[in-house]
């Protein structure tokens, strides 16, 4: 296996960190060499964050170079048409719906495109797409939206889902345990819903 690149982009709020850092683990226990990084910009308060996750045999880098990203998971439809140049033609774009925009459009230091998934789709790259904020919103909490958008990209992974599965509700058995629950139900929905789209 060579190195496998996953690009997530995001504002505040939206779990961006939390899922890199699953995904990161969830390599590291399936036996690979993992480095990660991140970068965010105010992200306590909705700013835009962007996390970087590799790995594979030997991983010498965090910093995915663009036209390199095998997955580009976009938590937010206009982030995710920042970071399209990332992913590789045969890359898999995995893209949330629900718009949240970010502080420096409400600054004027940033439009916002009036359709970012048209405009990735004229720069010639399929996508999935799909609303997981109504998703989490229908399972109650919003803040699931990052385990949704796992759910969606399970089945791309060089390692089994239900690795990355078990990665995301040992976060909760220890400490939240009311919590495992409804991270499965939101993991197999970002499942279903990627099938679907």
């Amino acid at each position: 296996m060579q190195i496998f690149n996953i690009v997530i982009a995001g504002v505040g709020g939206q779990g961006v960190l939390m899922a890199s850092k699953v995904l990161a683990e969830s390599a590291l226990v399936s036996g690979m060499d993992v480095k990660q990084n991140e970068v965010h910009g105010m992200a306590q308060r909705g700013g835009v964050v962007t996390s970087h996750v590799r790995f594979g045999p030997r991983v010498l880098s965090p910093a995915i170079p663009p036209g390199e990203a095998d997955i580009l998971v976009g938590f937010e439809p206009a982030e995710a048409l920042r970071w399209c140049t990332h992913l590789r033609p045969t890359g898999v774009a995995m893209i949330n719906t629900t718009r949240q925009e970010p502080p420096v459009v409400s600054t004027g230091l940033f439009d916002y495109p009036d359709d970012p998934l048209a405009e990735i789709a004229a720069a010639g790259i399929s996508y999935h797409a799909f609303d997981a904020g109504a998703i989490a919103r229908e399972l109650g909490n919003f803040k699931l939206v990052n385990t949704v958008m796992l759910g969606a990209i399970s089945e791309y992974l060089p390692f089994p889902a239900e690795v990355l599965k078990n990665e995301i509700l040992d976060r909760f058995r220890a400490r939240k345990p009311k919590l495992v629950d409804i991270n499965e139900k939101a993991f197999e929905a970002g499942r279903r819903a990627q099938a679907s789209s």
